[in-house]
């Protein structure tokens, strides 16, 4: 622990114990009618309006779990106060929010996405504000002392792709982005077609806001080969843009083309990551008649229209009205009702007229355990809940999900949920 954090850890207890002793002697804290509490701030970012991964239902569910927990009196008794910021996918966007987060005080920020960790936690580590729920895109969520991640990121998704397609692959080729984040993927895949006893994909890096995607479509199908090969393609949202190239392809000399329900003439499937495909994007490609229809896909979460989902579909129905943004099979949506499901449990866990950050962050560094209804395996952050993975120390969920595209619908391709733990751990 810095000594800072043990600054503030002491500062904390010293003042609950003042607390006490205040209660004590009149019965309310001095400058508060009996039984109000003060409200909790808190911020949710996401980028929008960019040429490159968007997630505007995020910062959208924020505010519609806001309305509904206000409806009933708050967070045990705290009024949930709701900023948002948009991230703009750049590393100044990213630190322009976190310092308004610092400005504003907030006692956490819960449920957004940013590729930029590095822009983004310097300012909240220097203010002590905690990070729940990011979107597992970047490795500082699972370094960071101040972030507490609800998945286990891209990392437990790519290891876990590896791992679904070494069971019905030959040959692999994976089209990632050209970035620094993007240079990872390929020991994370490799790591689990190794789980199976399979070759390493062939890497293909490609600009991640490119307009098409030709020359890498050419070549992934080439090296995927003729029989039984599966591209994979984690591009965010532009892997439908590559997948668009692919589908355009001319056919080859050997008689390899177009898609047809998920594998080309050639026997060649596709694949991918939640969040790179998701419902909605195959339902805007055409449905049970989109280029995804039969792919893979991993994720984080048990499918969309699983009855564990029930009570956020209650909350978006009732609080989020006509806010098209806030689409229930959407995992940046699923993410942040997840996020702040924890940010629930850990304000009433507390019990307190005031919650800080420095409060939140000691009751979650503490233990306190949090039940996400069987979206997610229970989730705490003491040490030794921890993966303790090289590059990603903090990973506590280690757990996915294996998915497919039926009949334009992505359903479970086996039940329950796949332990991806030793597999990231064996990544390079």
């Amino acid at each position: 622990m810095t000594g800072r954090r043990l600054t503030s850890l002491l500062a904390y207890v010293t003042t609950a114990a003042a607390g006490a002793s205040l209660l004590t002697g009149c019965g309310v804290l001095p400058g508060t009618t009996g039984g109000s509490r003060e409200p909790v701030t808190v911020m949710t970012w996401a980028p929008d309006g960019t040429r490159a991964t968007n997630q505007p239902g995020m910062p959208a569910m924020a505010q519609a779990f806001a309305r509904w927990v206000n409806a009933s009196g708050g967070i045990d008794g705290h009024e949930l106060k709701i900023l948002t910021c948009n991230e703009k996918n750049t590393s100044s966007g990213a630190a322009d929010c976190a310092r308004r987060a610092v400005r504003e005080d907030v006692v956490a920020v819960v449920g957004s996405y940013s590729q930029n960790g590095r822009a983004f936690m310097a300012p909240l580590e220097a203010a002590e504000i905690p990070y729940i729920g990011g979107y597992g895109i970047s490795e500082d969520e699972f370094t960071s002392p101040l972030s507490y991640p609800v998945n286990g990121g891209l990392a437990s998704l790519m290891a876990g792709h590896g791992r679904q397609l070494a069971e019905s692959c030959r040959k692999v080729s994976l089209v990632r982005p050209d970035t620094l984040s993007g240079d990872k993927l390929p020991d994370l895949l490799n790591s689990g077609l190794r789980k199976g006893s399979h070759d390493g994909a062939v890497d293909i890096p490609a600009v991640e806001d490119a307009a098409e995607y030709t020359t890498q479509a050419e070549r992934a199908r080439d090296k995927a080969g003729s029989k039984d090969g599966c591209v994979a393609a984690v591009l965010g949202e532009r892997t439908q843009t590559f997948f668009d190239s692919f589908r355009r392809l001319p056919e080859g000399e050997d008689g390899q083309g177009g898609q047809d329900d998920g594998k080309g003439k050639d026997g060649i499937r596709i694949s991918s990551v939640l969040g790179s495909v998701s419902q909605p994007v195959v339902d805007r490609t055409g449905g049970a008649h989109s280029p995804f229809e039969g792919a893979y896909v991993t994720g984080w979460y048990p499918e969309a229209n699983d009855a564990r989902w029930a009570p956020m579909r209650k909350v978006i129905k009732e609080h989020a009205f006509a806010d098209n943004r806030v689409d229930p099979t959407d995992a940046g949506v699923q993410t942040t009702w997840i996020a702040y499901t924890v940010l629930k449990k850990v304000i009433e866990s507390l019990d307190s007229d005031t919650i800080t950050a420095g409060a939140v962050a000691h009751a979650l560094d503490r233990g306190v355990q949090i039940d996400t209804g069987g979206l997610t395996p229970e989730l705490r952050w003491r040490y030794e809940d921890m993966l303790g993975a090289p590059r990603f120390p903090r990973i506590v969920n280690h757990e996915v999900t294996f998915q497919v595209v039926r009949k334009g619908q992505l359903v479970a391709q086996k039940p329950g949920f796949v332990d991806v733990g030793e597999t990231v751990l064996s990544a390079p």
